[in-house]
C-alpha cells in the first residue's frame, strides 16, 4: 500500500518520456519523479531512488543515482 509522505527507496530504471522523468520499478510499475536537478548522465541506466511519495506515482526525489 502506497501512502503519501512515505518514504520511497527502490531501484529501477531511469526514462524520460517527453519533458519528464520515471522511475521503471524493479517491482512493477512506475513512478513520476519531481526532480531538483536533470540527471541526463542517468537516463536508460539502472539507479536507485530516494524521495517522499507525494501524489499517486509522483515522488519528490531526494535523490538519483546509480544503483
Amino acid at each position: 500500500m502506497t501512502t503519501v509522505g512515505m518514504r520511497v527507496d527502490e531501484l529501477g530504471t531511469l526514462i524520460r518520456d517527453g519533458g519528464a522523468f520515471y522511475l521503471r520499478r524493479d517491482l512493477g510499475g512506475r513512478y513520476q519523479l519531481q526532480l531538483h536537478r536533470t540527471p541526463v548522465d542517468l537516463v536508460e541506466k539502472r539507479v536507485r531512488l530516494i524521495g517522499t511519495l507525494v501524489g499517486e506515482e509522483l515522488v519528490s526525489a531526494d535523490g538519483v543515482g546509480p544503483a
